[in-house]
């Protein structure tokens, strides 16, 4: 009988090794394994090679074909060019996202369906893309701890109707006892973490590899100048650890955390306490917005919001205003908001879309 063809991406982890298999029970499997990053060889921080021998393993395991495309020069012209470029400016971009949208789901899609004449694509993604109605509807994983939906609310109509997503019924437990079971060399291997290839201990030193370093002062909200940071693009919102401004005794035994950039005059806003009221937002600002179904889509639009991965969602209004700008108001304050980070749009457990958080609302600006 002829089965339809499914191209997997094979990243040498655990998720893509199990999709796999549970693809052949039904399809012809066929497994690509992406190199987006050049400088491997000797880098500390991208780990590709052995990536690539553990997913070389494991299709031999399963008996599946494993093609290699190279897409580092899509991946640097279209990813980290624009993360760079979101550093630049004192933003904390998501590039996994970005990684999702650019790389995996329209180089990686393209290639497999024009070159590789593939029906389907698949990817390890905790979720779910459910067809309803003559429409495709993204849901979330079952595994709440691992739904994904977060990573992949750039997808569209056109996308989804050539995806498969076989984790999304699945807890991350019953993966790894499925690739023990299959004793795939993979079973134990930690989840990838980082920006697609790096890890977060290496971050800050990898960063600094590319952006050049200005440091500057670190000020608290009161303008009271307590020590020098490393280079804007170190930080982030809410960010605790790093800060090196821990000795201050006069100012109590409370933490620092991070609540603001001052571009301009290159100075590092920090405040004390994780309740502080500098850190709290009322609501955002957001650009470059994509719905995965249009039709659900009435304003004023109230459902739930994610301004981060595995973050408690928060019910919320959008408003649209003029020149395609969002705005957005929660109905309960929401910690460390981040200019450059995604917020993404629930229902129940349908992800509507979302976009990227071009501005914050504070509760309370600092320096007034």
């Amino acid at each position: 009988m002829f089965k339809k063809k499914v191209i997997v991406a094979m990243s040498g982890g655990v998720d893509s090794s199990v999709s796999a298999f549970l693809l052949k029970k039904k399809y012809h499997v066929e497994g690509v394994f992406m190199k987006n990053w050049e400088e491997d060889d000797d880098s500390e921080y991208c780990h590709s090679k052995k990536d690539l021998e553990d997913a070389k393993n494991v299709c031999k395991t399963l008996n599946i074909y494993l093609h290699t495309v190279n897409f580092s020069l899509e991946y640097w012209n279209n990813v980290f060019q624009k993360f760079l470029s979101e550093h630049q400016k004192g933003r904390t971009p998501n590039p996994d996202i970005l990684c999702n949208k650019e790389i995996k789901f329209h180089y990686f899609l393209k290639f497999s369906i024009e070159y590789l004449k593939a029906d389907y694509i698949s990817t390890g993604h905790y979720a779910i893309n459910y067809f309803k109605n003559k429409m495709f509807y993204l849901l979330k994983g079952i595994d709440k701890t691992k739904d994904q939906s977060y990573f992949l609310y750039t997808l569209t109509q056109d996308q989804l109707k050539k995806i498969l997503f076989p984790l999304g019924y699945l807890k991350k437990n019953k993966v790894r006892k499925i690739a023990k079971k299959l004793k795939l060399s993979v079973y134990k291997k930690k989840d990838s973490t980082g920006i697609c290839f790096i890890q977060p201990k290496f971050y800050k030193k990898f960063l600094d590899n590319y952006l050049t370093v200005c440091p500057g002062l670190i000020m608290t909200v009161r303008k009271k100048i307590v020590g020098q940071h490393s280079g804007l693009f170190h930080y982030t919102l809410g960010q605790r650890k790093g800060l090196n401004i821990g000795g201050l005794k006069r100012f109590y035994n409370i933490p620092w955390y991070v609540v603001g950039k001052d571009i301009k005059n290159n100075i590092l806003i920090v405040t004390q306490g994780k309740n502080s009221i500098y850190l709290l937002s009322k609501g955002l600002y957001i650009h470059k917005i994509h719905w995965i179904n249009q039709e659900l889509i009435v304003f004023p639009l109230k459902c739930m919001i994610k301004t981060r991965y595995l973050q408690k969602e928060c019910l919320c209004v959008i408003n649209k205003n003029h020149k395609n700008v969002f705005k957005v108001i929660f109905n309960s304050y929401i910690s460390s908001v981040t200019p450059g980070q995604s917020a993404v749009f629930y229902l129940n457990n349908i992800c509507l879309g979302g976009g990227v958080i071009s501005k914050n609302i504070p509760i309370k600006n600092f320096f007034k």
